[in-house]
């Protein structure tokens, strides 16, 4: 086990975002798990937080396996090696899809209210969750933020899977990433603590941080990109 809790991986995470400081930066949690880690990191770089409301698509018989992930605008991402696994047609997750669907509305009604999405022209977007697993999720939010064109897309976890790792790179402008396994078994293996989190505490969670955030009178950074961004992670010995 690396990290204590959610909120100690965010704490760790600011540490290697901290190049971040200085640009016009969004913060965007994937509830639930990643908005109290997103939160910490909203904290150390004085950056507003956000959510990208996505949603898992579990597999049948296998309800933690995510066989794809739902998110706005009409996002889908079908996980095929999981399809292939399990033998499944695609045809065979409609109705999975549809309460997915379903769930995601609910959900960004309770977290976004008629609040709008905020506008990311120019703006560099970091997606924070509390690892990657099987990336379903973490693919649905980045397809979703690139139709609202960012400058930059970082994604940002305390742990993932090194040959999910080594696919999403291409699909960010950054990837940064604490801990890569060898072995990974789950996300909360890497945890001491890692209890499952409410709607009430992301609704409490993204309230804190507005209110720190006007408290301190937290500016959007209109400086030019930096020009020493965090370093890449290195994949010379990744598996592709």
């Amino acid at each position: 086990m690396v990290f204590k809790d959610r909120a100690d991986a965010g704490r760790q995470l600011a540490e290697a975002l901290l190049p971040y400081e200085r640009e016009n930066c969004l913060i965007f949690g994937l509830p639930r798990g990643g908005v109290e880690v997103a939160i910490e990191v909203a904290r150390r770089l004085r950056k507003p937080l956000d959510v990208l409301v996505v949603r898992k698509i579990g597999a049948p018989g296998h309800e933690e396996l995510a066989a794809g992930a739902v998110g706005p605008e009409n996002v889908l991402i079908l996980n095929r090696d999981v399809l292939v696994m399990l033998g499944l047609q695609p045809n065979a997750l409609q109705a999975r899809i549809e309460q997915a669907k379903t769930e995601l509305n609910r959900r960004l009604r309770q977290y976004r209210g008629n609040r709008p999405f905020p506008g990311l022209n120019g703006k560099t977007a970091i997606v924070v969750d509390d690892g990657l697993a099987t990336g379903a999720t973490a693919r649905a939010a980045l397809k979703a933020l690139k139709a609202m064109n960012p400058a930059k897309v970082v994604l940002a976890v305390p742990v993932g899977t090194r040959p999910l790792l080594s696919q999403l790179r291409y699909e960010v402008d950054e990837l940064v990433c604490l801990e890569k396994p060898e072995n990974f078994e789950a996300v909360s293996a890497w945890y001491e603590r890692f209890p499952q989190c409410t709607d009430a505490q992301v609704i409490q969670w993204l309230a804190e941080s507005e209110k720190l955030s006007q408290q301190e009178n937290w500016q959007e950074v209109q400086t030019t990109p930096s020009q020493h961004p965090p370093k890449p992670m290195h994949w010379e010995n990744l598996p592709l």
